[in-house]
């Protein structure tokens, strides 16, 4: 048996050498430097001529007819909502573990959040969608969360059986498939951040795609309003009254150097990915069969994807390991030799207390309910599956460096092997997690 380096022992050796190529992210070329210089330069900030250009070509690499960009993620998922006419008293439904921005802005159109459970994978789980829905749903909010394709055949399907919108969050899963096509090109619309830390990553700037010319004119209008004109606004004799005022009441243009950043990401995108999921699906073949871990990725043969593998993460199994509590198998691991090694990822959201007692509006009540007279399950009885998909989190490889690698796999698979030596007094098995960012991994 070897001494865990939580209790003394020594600490995994990696091979001595820089790990910065094994890690950075995202790769900036002197040809992403000349771009975004040309911008500064020329005092391009504020155009649309880089914008579009990136739109038509992300269009065409995801596979749909229209794109458009804003200042952010958040911004491109509030335009998606106020396109497929999300209003007052509507719900929307999106699963319960997920980053606020997916779902938290349906307040300000009067709506309200129904939280999913999630499955194994950390995926909206089908088996529970239908429970969600009231004659009051509107849309299903879709998340492909930490990169793992959500099962879009059962969700699409259901959508269908009641005649709802779907909106797909692809903020953490750009180039992901699902049964050999991209995410992103399933639902209404799809909506998706590309801030410096995701996968794409371009500076700070969101996209949205979608092959319906009218929520692609609605989301145009929401927050474009050089773009709210006759040249856009074409089939949409509703919205023209309007022109040149943005609808949300909002500025969502993006900015020209995270354009300039996103044509360059998106020229090497596919090659530089192939890299990262060739090294993480290294990572856990390492692991395979090991006691108490599984990998979150689809099944090999059936043509699902990762995408760049954002913040991925594994299940955990206590009951595998005599019990022991995924925030003290989380301490082993940092102590071993991976200091990113962290249970939870997000914390759920039907557990903050924005989506239960915050008022927006002053009305005396929560505005996630202000404009709706009914239960819309917030109930703790149907969510608290929710809290018990225990995961963790691994590294996030971007070369493929075997001998590195296998140092880190080496880590986990230590503490698994004496994992007994951990088991000194019954603990509470709480999942942690973190409200946004990597930091705040207290428990709740």
């Amino acid at each position: 048996m070897t001494k865990l380096a939580l209790l003394g022992g020594e600490s995994t050796r990696f091979p001595d050498r820089s790990q910065d190529e094994l890690f950075r992210w995202p790769i900036v070329t002197k040809e992403d430097e000349e771009a975004v210089l040309d911008v500064v330069r020329n005092n391009r900030y504020s155009g649309t001529d880089i914008t579009t250009k990136f739109q038509d070509e992300f269009a065409k690499w995801i596979g749909r007819k229209y794109a458009i960009c804003y200042s952010s993620g958040t911004m491109s998922l509030s335009a998606a909502m106020f396109a497929v006419g999300l209003g007052v008293g509507d719900e929307i439904i999106c699963t319960t573990k997920t980053y606020w921005a997916s779902i938290s802005q349906a307040i300000n159109f009067g709506a309200s959040a129904v939280f999913c459970n999630i499955d194994d994978n950390l995926s909206m789980d089908p088996a529970d969608l239908e429970r969600c829905i009231s004659p009051r749903t509107k849309a299903i909010m879709v998340v492909h969360y930490c990169s793992y394709p959500a099962d879009m055949d059962a969700i699409m399907a259901i959508a269908k059986k009641h005649n709802l919108m779907v909106i797909e969050d692809v903020s953490h899963a750009h180039g992901t498939l699902y049964k050999g096509r991209k995410v992103g090109t399933f639902g209404d619309v799809a909506a998706m951040s590309m801030m410096s830390g995701k996968a794409f990553a371009a500076g700070e700037l969101g996209t949205l795609v979608t092959d319906n010319r009218k929520i692609y004119e609605r989301a145009m209008a929401y927050a474009h309003y050089e773009r709210n004109n006759a040249a856009f606004i074409t089939e949409s004799e509703d919205l023209k009254p309007y022109y040149h005022i943005a609808l949300g009441g909002v500025k969502g243009r993006a900015n020209q150097v995270c354009s300039a950043l996103a044509l360059g990401q998106l020229k090497y995108y596919d090659e530089r990915t192939e890299e990262i999921d060739r090294a993480m699906n290294y990572f856990w073949d390492q692991l395979e069969g090991l006691p108490g871990i599984r990998p979150i990725r689809p099944k090999k043969g059936e043509g699902s994807t990762m995408g760049g593998w954002y913040n991925a993460q594994g299940q955990y199994h206590p009951e595998e390991l005599h019990g022991l509590p995924v925030g003290r198998f989380c301490e082993a691991v940092r102590a071993q030799g991976f200091g990113g090694c962290w249970d939870g990822a997000n914390f759920c959201l039907h557990n903050h207390e924005f989506f239960k007692t915050f008022d927006l509006y002053h009305l005396g009540k929560p505005s996630r309910i202000a404009y709706n007279d009914h239960d819309v399950r917030l109930d703790d009885q149907y969510l608290k599956p929710s809290e018990s998909r225990f995961c963790f989190s691994i590294p996030w490889f971007k070369k493929f460096d075997q001998e590195m690698i296998d140092a880190y796999a080496a880590c986990y698979r230590t503490v698994i092997e004496n994992h007994e030596q951990l088991i000194e007094k019954k603990e509470d098995d709480e999942q942690g997690g973190r409200w946004y960012g990597m930091e705040n991994h207290a428990k709740k």
